[in-house]
């Protein structure tokens, strides 16, 4: 019963690395789809066909220059506003670490920029939507003249001409401070609101503000435009506010999605310059790469076969089968391959051979201490799974902490390692186990020195 269980967990396995090597490379798979719909009209339909995302250094994309408005921070925040900025918009791009953008802060003199590159992209419109225009969200103050300016502008309505002024200016508190946005729905009227709520310095300086400005209005503004401007009663604790206006339903969850993704703590408007950049590595080098590790491959099968004969060829169709499924993953996802990437998963195929080395190594000893084949491949397998294990989470560990706190760079080489080992893992205790139990009856277990 046990051997028909793993029986059918190998050709499972061996069924999804099938269509994982499909998924890699459809073509040859879509040209016999071809055939067969042109000798049968069948009509049948292509399989799903989406290229590998390449990195900047591998593929190129698009660096897009921007010029931060930083008038209304104080100069000794304005580094630590810049690297905010850089840190909302690389987490806008770099979901899961498997964009790659590269990201820099650049200064001249009082002039703060931001250089945005993001691979795969060649077109500099497309580039901007994929940053996004991030929402500004602003509260502005009063300003000293405030009911001068106001009964000016009352005096233009009248007359029905001359020139409107803004009776708020910039104030300290802006996306930078917030925390959270929901949105909520007003009891009395059931209008959607989005309420914010700042951290603990925002929320300090929200408590001065009411404070000041008790009495008087305080203006709430998305992007420049004034959405509301709310009067203030009483000094408001808690660093709790809300946004409310004329939206709809769609259009508060909207805003609110937004500001959560990453509201831009320094405004930057639209790019001052936009270029397509080449590959600084290009195909050559990739295929030179690529070239490389399939020696390395062969080099493993020959290693393994010699040295733990049938466990060790069964073990390199378990390596197959995990590498194709890895880069089936990769471009599923889809994780941006750049060398950092291709670095993680090449350590990752290490990690999987050397489980299989611990396995094949305890099983050699069980062989030879007079056991069973069935019970020393089990043996052996308890035997080589806690240094498998530990083996495997200290390094996811280090991965977790490199994705944790190292720059977009270094997340792709995290990632792609992570993914890498926990899938090894798989591999060690399903494939390569199934296929031994799966050979561990009939014929070839008779065989003592093909086992080693």
């Amino acid at each position: 019963m046990v051997k028909k269980y793993f029986k059918l967990i190998s050709i499972a396995v061996i069924f999804l690395g099938i269509i994982a090597a499909i998924f890699i490379e459809p073509r040859f798979f879509n040209q016999g789809i071809d055939f067969v719909n042109n000798k049968f009209d069948l009509g049948l339909s292509h399989f799903w066909d989406r290229p590998f995302q390449l990195g900047l250094d591998l593929e190129g994309g698009v660096e897009l220059l921007y010029e931060a408005d930083l008038s209304h921070i104080e100069s000794d925040g304005r580094s630590q506003a810049m690297d905010g900025l850089r840190d909302v918009i690389d987490r806008r791009i770099n979901v899961l670490g498997v964009r790659e953008p590269e990201i820099e802060v650049t200064q001249s003199g009082s002039t703060y920029r931001l250089k945005v590159r993001i691979p795969g992209i060649t077109d500099p419109e497309q580039a901007i939507e994929e940053i996004g225009r991030t929402p500004y969200l602003e509260f502005q103050e009063p300003r000293p003249d405030f009911n001068e300016i106001q009964i000016a502008n009352q005096s233009v309505v009248e007359a029905g001409e001359g020139t409107f002024q803004n009776p708020f200016q910039p104030s300290n508190l802006t996306g930078r401070y917030l925390e959270e946005a929901i949105v909520v729905f007003d009891q009395n009227t059931m209008e959607p609101t989005v309420s914010l709520q700042f951290n603990e310095e925002g929320a300090k300086i929200f408590e001065e503000l009411t404070e000041k400005f008790t009495e008087m209005p305080l203006a709430i503004s998305i992007d420049n435009q004034i959405i509301s401007a709310p009067m203030i009663r009483e000094k408001i604790s808690g660093g709790k506010a809300q946004i409310s206006g004329s939206f709809t339903a769609e259009e508060a969850r909207s805003l609110a999605r937004n500001l959560n993704a990453g509201a831009l703590p320094v405004p930057i408007g639209e790019p001052i310059s936009q270029v397509t950049i080449g590959p600084t590595l290009g195909m050559i080098s990739l295929q030179r790469s690529i070239k490389a590790g399939i020696i390395g491959f062969f080099a493993i099968i020959v290693f393994m076969v010699l040295v733990y004969r049938f466990p060790g060829f069964l073990s390199v169709i378990a390596l197959l089968i995990y590498c194709v499924l890895l880069l089936g993953l990769f471009k599923l996802v889809p994780i941006t391959l750049t060398l950092a990437g291709i670095g993680g998963f090449i350590l990752s195929v290490g990690m999987a051979v050397d489980a299989n080395v611990l396995i094949f190594a305890r099983l050699k000893e069980e062989l030879r201490s007079g056991k069973e084949l069935e019970y020393a491949i089990e043996e052996g397998f308890k035997r080589a799974w806690p240094s498998i294990r530990d083996s495997n989470f200290t390094t996811l560990i280090i991965g977790l902490i490199l994705f944790s706190v190292g720059t977009s760079f270094v997340q792709g080489f995290a990632t792609t390692l992570c993914i890498g080992i926990l899938l090894s893992m798989f591999s060690a205790i399903f494939i390569t186990r199934s296929l031994l139990i799966s050979f561990s009856r009939g014929r070839l277990s008779k065989i003592k020195r093909i086992w080693g």
